[in-house]
Order: structure tokens, then sequence, then C-alpha cells
């Protein structure tokens, strides 16, 4: 039955299968109140409709949720901590389906770090389309595992970095912080969880014992599957192992490869414990949406050669796909099912951040979705109820 919502002349999308993040809905319509669903149902249900959205043979997927977005569209959120350049990362990724992102900040100066925080409380005020919160990954870190974050600019947490973050966290939707155990404590863990900040360990070389406290003291989450941290060995399973084998950890992995092998992958997938689950991200930076060849980054070069992004000795800068492409890596080159797919790239990252009314179709979560035709490619996207043509962009 329709909810209290659909009595105000709800928008109907018809002719489309529809997927909610749970389970498939045959000959059914999508009813959208203002910006929020309003209920899935037979059309007949829905009376009052003000306006019909005929998807004939398309397919209705939540819209994609990505919490490690550096840049877009040409804009590097390091290089750009603006309101101006956080409106062009959202832009770029929604061409790709991403219809909620947390921009994300590499480890840089505190002045960056500032800057990137504010340009974040602006976007909010703002209600910047596709904006869902802050990621800031680093500056406290471990040096032996920095990957392409600059080791100058690593250090330990202080503090003052926690009451700083404690106060960007109450004027932001959702504020998701990278640290390494080497550079902070569990008690600065545990007052940025008090605090609501969402917790990920990532770039650490930390054995299980310690990574345990931490998880005790709140984190959640752990950053890029295998990549810039402690491995599994079978007398200390190390970040790796903590990240599959403890179900209070969920874990994004960037499905792009280059950055894990897709046997590593499968494996994974196959041994992770829940509630836990394994979600994409992209990790991508300004290369997407733009036609550009290299970009700087703390003041080195990178490179974009062959769908990887890389400094000049090799080591990989964050990613050069999009979401939609992950999604359609897991189903080609990994074997996943449709459904488990999408949810990787929806309802899973949308829980493990605790974005609430995102990554699902249910009644009351916000009308975030795409329209699929069956080839994957997307016919449009709707954030917050307001539609947007892509075949009319390709026109």
């Amino acid at each position: 039955m329709p909810t209290a919502q659909t009595e105000i002349s709800p928008v109907l999308v018809t002719g489309a299968r529809i997927f909610d993040g749970h389970a498939w809905h045959e000959d059914r319509a999508l009813a959208v109140s203002g910006s929020v669903v309003a209920g899935i149902g037979d059309e007949a249900a829905f009376q009052r409709a003000s306006q019909r959205h005929d998807c004939e043979g398309c397919l209705i997927v939540p819209g994609f949720v990505d919490l490690q977005v550096n840049g877009g569209g040409g804009v590097l959120l390091n290089n750009d901590p603006s309101l101006a350049g956080i409106q062009k990362i959202c832009s770029a990724h929604r061409a790709f389906g991403t219809t909620a992102l947390l921009p994300t900040l590499i480890t840089d100066t505190a002045e960056i770090t500032e800057r990137a925080i504010a340009a974040g409380v602006a976007a909010t005020q703002a209600k910047v389309s596709g904006f869902a919160g802050l990621h800031l990954e680093g500056p406290h870190l471990s040096v032996a595992r920095k990957g392409t974050h600059s080791p100058d600019l690593i250090r330990p947490m202080t503090e003052d970095d926690v009451q700083r973050l404690v106060e960007a966290a109450l004027l932001l939707p959702k504020l998701l912080v990278t640290l390494a155990p080497e550079s902070t404590t569990p008690d600065q863990v545990r007052a940025l969880v008090e605090a609501e900040v969402v917790v990920s360990l990532g770039h650490s070389n930390a054995g299980l014992d310690d990574i345990r406290k931490f998880v005790a003291a709140g984190a959640t989450m752990v950053t890029h599957l295998f990549n810039a941290m402690s491995p599994l060995h079978h007398r200390d399973p190390g970040l790796v192992g903590a990240a599959i084998g403890l179900g209070e950890l969920s874990c994004g992995l960037i499905a792009d490869g280059h950055h894990v092998d897709p046997l590593a992958i499968q494996i994974a997938l196959d041994a992770k414990r829940g509630p836990g689950h394994v979600f994409l991200v992209t990790d991508a930076m300004s290369s997407i949406g733009s036609t550009e060849q290299s970009f700087q980054l703390n003041g080195r070069e990178v490179f974009r050669r062959g769908g990887r992004l890389t400094l000049a000795d090799g080591t990989l800068a964050g990613a050069d796909i999009d979401m939609l492409s992950c999604v359609r890596f897991m189903i080609k080159t990994i074997g996943m099912g449709l459904d488990e797919a999408v949810r990787m790239a929806t309802r899973y990252p949308a829980e493990a951040c605790g974005l609430d009314g995102f990554g699902l179709l249910a009644s009351g979560n916000r009308a975030d979705f795409l329209v699929l035709n069956k080839d994957m490619d997307i016919q449009a996207s709707v954030i917050g109820g307001e539609w947007l043509d892509h075949r009319e962009l390709v026109a």
C-alpha cells in the first residue's frame, strides 16, 4: 500500500524492473514525493500522480554511494579545496552514476585541511547536489605504508587535531577520517567516535593486537583493502586479515584491475565475516570526467597511462576509474550478480558510513536512483527527486 506521502501527488516511474537494494520488483511503479521515495507498488494504487516517466525495458537501482573521491572533472580537492571545487567533483561523478559522495582530502598541510573543511561546510550550507560529507585521508598515517601520501606531511594526531575534527563533525553531514594506529591512540579514536566521526583504519603497518584495540575504541572501517596496509601473515593477520576476519569492520575496495588482483578480490569476498561488508570505492582522482593526462599532487606529478595513475617511480596514485566501471568490473571480471554488485556500490557503503536514507529505495529514503538500459548505460540519474536525463547530455 502507498504511504501517506503518496497523497502529495507523487511522480511515478513506470515500466522498469526496480531493485530497491534488497530485492527486485517486477511490474511495479516507483513513486517519488518531493525529494524522497514515497513507495514501490502497483501503479493503480497511486491515483494522484502529477507526472510519469515511462522507463519501459530499463532497470532502476539506487544511486551509487562513493566514500572515497579525491577529485573529478579536472579538479583535485587537494589542489582546489573550495565550494566550487566540490561542486565540480560532484557533477563529474554524477555522469557515472554516483549520486552521493564524500570528497576526499589526501594528506596535506594544516592550511589545506582547514580550507577543505571550510569548503565542506560551505557545500553543506549550499546543499550541493551529491555532496554527502567529507573524507580526510590522513595526515595521521604510517610513513611505512604511506603509498602516494607525502611522508613530510604525515604526523601524529594531537589533542588539538581531535578537537578540530570534533568541531568539524558538528558542521558536516558526515565526517570520515582515515588514520593509522601508529599515529593515533585508542583514546583519540574513542573521542572522535563519540562525536559521530566515522573512523577508518588505513595506511598502516599495525599488527592484529593493536588493531583490535582500535576496533574496540570504535573504528568501524578499513580504507582500500589490500593497499597500503600490513598484509595477511599466518602468525599475524595484519590489517588485511583484520578487515576480512573481524565482522565489526567494513572495508572499501578499488575494483579497477590494477590495485587488487581479481583472485584476491574473490578470496576476500568469500572470506569476509559479517555483519561488515566489502564495498566499492573509486579512489578517483581529477582525471575522471576529464581529458587530462597528468596533474600535480603535493608538488609531485601524477601520470595517466593505460588506466593507471602513478608517480614517476610507478607508485599508484589514486585510481582512474568511475563507480559504474567498478560495478561492471565486479560483474564481468569477478562474475558477481548484478544485484550484489549494485549493493556493493550503494547499500553497503551507505551502511558502513552511517548515511541514513541513502543506498536503499525505501519509503522515506532519499529519492536517489539511476535508470539503466539493458547494457548498463545510464539513461537518467535522480538526486533528491531532481531528474537529469543523461541521453540529452550525450546528444
